[in-house]
C-alpha cells in the first residue's frame, strides 16, 4: 500500500517533465547549442566567418597593397604586398603605346592578379569562393581593364556567386558614420579629393594629382643618392677597429637604394615637419647671422630649382619589374632640366642651399641603416651602413606639398580645388567634414601639415614692394582661391589625430571620426556595408554569363586568324559614365519622351 501513491506521483513528474520537454521549441534549443559552438577562437556570440557563409569577402585592392577580410569585422585578415616584395607595383599608371607590348602587359598583368587572389581565398582566407559573395572596395580611377581581369577571374576561375563594386572613397565615410563630406585618397600612386553629398560621390568635381606615395619613393631616392652616406663592411676584423668610418665613407651606390630599402625608410623612418615661414621677417629673425637670401629660400626663377622638378625622375623606371632597373632610372642628373654647358655639377647650388636650409632648421637625427652590400663589394663582413641624414627623414615629405604645377598640384590644393568645383551651398559642409585616408596618409604629422598648408593656402597674397609704372595699367594679384576665403574658420580634418582649439561649432568637428587607421578605413567602411547587406553596383555570375553569351553571338562569323582586341564588359560600373545631374537630361530621355515624326515623302520629279 505503501508504494501504490508514490507511482502516481512519478507518472505525474514524467508526464510534466515530458510535456516541458514537448513544449520547448526546437529550432530555439538548436540555435542556441549553435551560438554557443560559434567560434573556438572569439568569444562573441556572432557566428565566425569560417563557419558559416552569410559573410561576403572584402577585397581592397591597390598597386602596392591588397587588405583583405570578412563583413562584420574590425580589421583585415590579412594585409600583403601583390608584387612580392615590398614597393614592387602591380599597375602603374603608364601603359605601353605599342599594341604588341600592350596585349604582353595585360597578360601578364592578369596572371599577376589570378594569382594574387587565388591566394585570397586558398592562404589569406582558407575558404571556398563558390559560395562567398565579394565586395570590390575599388578606386574611383581604377583603370577599366584592371577592374575587367578581376571580375573575370572571380567569376570564370573561382565562380563567386557575385561581386558588388564600392566606392573606396564613399566606403571610409561611412565607416566613420557620415554620409556627406570630402574624402582624401593619398596611396600609392595618386591623391584624389572626391566630394560626397547624401552618400551619393560627385564624381565631376573629382580632383587628383602624382603627388602621392611614388613621387615620394622616387624623391627620397634621389635625396639620399645626393646626400646619404654609405659605410662600406670592412674587410676584416681588426680593419674594422683601426680604420674610422669617416675613412670608409662614399656616396651611396644605386644598387644599395632597392625598392625594399626605400619603403623601410619611407615607412618607418620619415615623418612630416612643420611649416617653414619664408617670410622676410622669420628669416630677419634667424638666429645665425648669415644673409637669409643666401641661404635660405632660393629664387624660384630657375626652371631647375624646384625641389620637385629634380626629384621628377623617370616615373617609367617605377614600372621596371627589376629594382635595379628602377634604381638606375632614378638618376638626377639626367633629368635635370639644366643646359648641356653646365652640367658639370648639375643644380650644385640650389640643392646644397635646400640641404642647408633644411639641416639649420632640423632637429632630427640621422640614422644608421644596415643594408645588403652590392654585388662588387660583397667580400667585407657583415652588411654595410645606409646613413640617413635627419633633414630628409623630416623633409623628404615635403615634395607632396609643393604645388602651382596645373598637372601636379599638391595635396592641399587638390582639396581646394575640388572645393571650387562643388556648389557653393555645400561648401561650408565639405570644409568642415574633410576625411583624410590612404596608405601615404599614414606619415606621422601628415594631416596636422595639410590642415596648416591648407589654411596658409587661404592666406592673402603677399603684395610686392616694387612700385607700378605709369605707363602700363596697374594689374591686380591673382587671388586663386578668394572664394573659399571666408570658409577659413571651419575647416576641420575628421579623423586629425591632435585637432586644433575650436573656435566655431563647425571646426569642432576636427578629431571626431573613429580610431581607425587611414590605410585601413576603406576596408573597414566596406567590413561595414557587407554586414548591413549593403554595397555597391552589384553584378551576378548570371549577369556576367549573360554578357559573355552576347559577346560571343556579336562575334559569330568572324574569321579565326583575326584578332579580335579585348573590349571590357558594359555592365561594369564606370565612374565616366556617370548620367548627368538634374537639370541636363540625358538625351536618351528626350528621345524617349519625344518620338520622331515621319518626314513627309517626296514626290520623284516634283
Amino acid at each position: 500500500m505503501s508504494g501504490v501513491p508514490a507511482t502516481p506521483r512519478r507518472t505525474a513528474a514524467s508526464s510534466h517533465a515530458s510535456s516541458a520537454i514537448a513544449t520547448t521549441p526546437t529550432i530555439a534549443r538548436a540555435a542556441n547549442s549553435h551560438v554557443i559552438q560559434s567560434s573556438p577562437h572569439y568569444t562573441t556570440t556572432r557566428r565566425h566567418s569560417l563557419y558559416g557563409t552569410e559573410d561576403r569577402v572584402i577585397i581592397d585592392p591597390g598597386s602596392c597593397i591588397w587588405k583583405v577580410g570578412f563583413s562584420g569585422e574590425g580589421k583585415p585578415r590579412d594585409v600583403f604586398c601583390p608584387g612580392g616584395t615590398p614597393g614592387v607595383h602591380l599597375w602603374t599608371l603608364s601603359r605601353a603605346m605599342d599594341p604588341v607590348d600592350r596585349e604582353e602587359e595585360d597578360r601578364l598583368l592578369a596572371a599577376r592578379l589570378e594569382s594574387c587572389l587565388r591566394s585570397v581565398f586558398h592562404d589569406s582566407l582558407l575558404t571556398d569562393p563558390k559560395s562567398r559573395k565579394v565586395i570590390l572596395v575599388e578606386h574611383p580611377l581604377l583603370p577599366l581593364h584592371i577592374k575587367d581581369m578581376m571580375a573575370r577571374t572571380l567569376f570564370a576561375n573561382l565562380q563567386v556567386p557575385s561581386i558588388s563594386f564600392a566606392s573606396s572613397h564613399l566606403l571610409s565615410l561611412l565607416a566613420v558614420g557620415r554620409i556627406t563630406g570630402l574624402v582624401l585618397d593619398s596611396g600609392n600612386l595618386e591623391s584624389t579629393a572626391l566630394p560626397i553629398f547624401a552618400s551619393r560621390p560627385l564624381y565631376p568635381q573629382l580632383r587628383t594629382t602624382p603627388l602621392a606615395g611614388s613621387r615620394l619613393t622616387s624623391h627620397l631616392r634621389a635625396l639620399l643618392l645626393l646626400f646619404g652616406t654609405y659605410l662600406p663592411p670592412p674587410t676584416s676584423l681588426s680593419a674594422a677597429a683601426n680604420i674610422p668610418a669617416a675613412t670608409r665613407s662614399t656616396r651611396v651606390p644605386q644598387e644599395v637604394l632597392t625598392d625594399a630599402v626605400i619603403e623601410e625608410i619611407k615607412t618607418r623612418c620619415c615623418f612630416v615637419g612643420d611649416i617653414l615661414d619664408s617670410s622676410p621677417d622669420m628669416r630677419a629673425m634667424s638666429p645665425s647671422g648669415d644673409d637669409p637670401s643666401e641661404f635660405d629660400i632660393p629664387p624660384p626663377s630657375d626652371s631647375a630649382q624646384s625641389e620637385s622638378e629634380f626629384s621628377r625622375v623617370s616615373m617609367e623606371g617605377d614600372s621596371a619589374m627589376s629594382s635595379q632597373h628602377a634604381s638606375s632610372g632614378f638618376s638626377v642628373v639626367s633629368h635635370s632640366q639644366i643646359p648641356e654647358g653646365d652640367r658639370s655639377h648639375p643644380g650644385e647650388n640650389h640643392l646644397q642651399a635646400l640641404a642647408t636650409m633644411y639641416t639649420r632648421h632640423s632637429t632630427a637625427t640621422d640614422l644608421h641603416m644596415k643594408v645588403i652590400p652590392p654585388p662588387s663589394q660583397q667580400t667585407g663582413t657583415g652588411r654595410g651602413t645606409l646613413i640617413i641624414p635627419g633633414w630628409i627623414r623630416e623633409r623628404g615629405a615635403e615634395v607632396l606639398f609643393e604645388g602651382g604645377d596645373v598637372d601636379e598640384s599638391s595635396v592641399a590644393e587638390v582639396i581646394l580645388d575640388a572645393l571650387l568645383k562643388v556648389p557653393v551651398d555645400l561648401r561650408k559642409t565639405m570644409s568642415s567634414s574633410i576625411l583624410v585616408v590612404g596608405g601615404t596618409a599614414m606619415i606621422p604629422g601628415f594631416i596636422q601639415r595639410l590642415h596648416a598648408e591648407i589654411l596658409r593656402a587661404l592666406a592673402p597674397p603677399s603684395t610686392t614692394s616694387r612700385q607700378p609704372r605709369p605707363d602700363r595699367p596697374n594689374i591686380p594679384t591673382y587671388d586663386r582661391y578668394a572664394p573659399l576665403r571666408p570658409l577659413k574658420p571651419y575647416f576641420a580634418i575628421l579623423n586629425d589625430p591632435s585637432p586644433p582649439p575650436s573656435t566655431t561649432n563647425t571646426s569642432s568637428h576636427s578629431g571626431k571620426a573613429p580610431a581607425f587607421t587611414p590605410a585601413t578605413m576603406a576596408w573597414v567602411g566596406g567590413s561595414l556595408a557587407g554586414a548591413l547587406k549593403t554595397g555597391g553596383t552589384e553584378v551576378t555570375r548570371e549577369k556576367w554569363d549573360e554578357a559573355d553569351s552576347q559577346d560571343a553571338d556579336d562575334g559569330f562569323g568572324i574569321p579565326t586568324d583575326v584578332e579580335v582586341p579585348h573590349q571590357a564588359k558594359p555592365i561594369l560600373p564606370d565612374w565616366t559614365r556617370v548620367p548627368l545631374p538634374m537639370g541636363a537630361p540625358m538625351v536618351g530621355i528626350i528621345r524617349q519622351a519625344q518620338p520622331p515624326t515621319p518626314a513627309p515623302q517626296a514626290t520623284v520629279g516634283a
